[in-house]
Parts: structure tokens; sequence; C-alpha cells
């Protein structure tokens, strides 16, 4: 999982599994968004933390991994980290 601190419109995108779960299924990125109907791009700013999905696009691609949304966007390491963030203001 990779730490980013790109922001941009004041949201914070979240980390997450994208890349490391299609790759162990030995997908590529075009694969994977043929799959989950968006295009390459869309994947390739996933995997680098430039774009949070919509919630529909993030069930997809948690159905895809057969995996849960909260385990494929780390939402608990996230959401601490958020915390921490909002304690220290």
């Amino acid at each position: 999982m990779k730490e980013t601190s790109y922001k941009k419109g004041g949201k914070e995108p979240v980390e997450n599994k994208i890349r490391e779960l299609r790759q162990g299924k030995g997908l590529t990125q075009q694969q994977l968004a043929e799959r989950v109907h968006v295009s390459s791009r869309t994947i390739i700013s996933l995997e680098q933390g430039r774009y949070n999905p919509s919630l529909l696009l993030a069930y997809r691609l948690a159905l895809e991994f057969g995996t849960t949304i909260e385990d494929l966007y780390c939402l608990r390491e996230n959401l601490k980290r958020e915390e921490e963030r909002y304690e220290k203001n």
C-alpha cells in the first residue's frame, strides 16, 4: 500500500489494495477496467491514490476481488489516520 499526501478540493484519497489484488489475479489495468466498466485511466488513478471512487465503483471492485469495501480501501486504517489529523487541529 502506498501512502499519499495528494490533496484536491480538500479531500485526501484513501489508501487501497487495488494494485496488489489486481496483480494477484494476474489482471492488467485494462482487463480490470473492462470488468468494472471504467477506463484504464480510472484504474491507474485509483492505484496511484489520485482518485476516490464512487460507492458503486468501490462495490464493483470489491466484488471483483472477492473482498469487502472496508478491506479493499483499508477503511479502518484510513479512519484512524483521519481521526489523528483531527486530534492535532
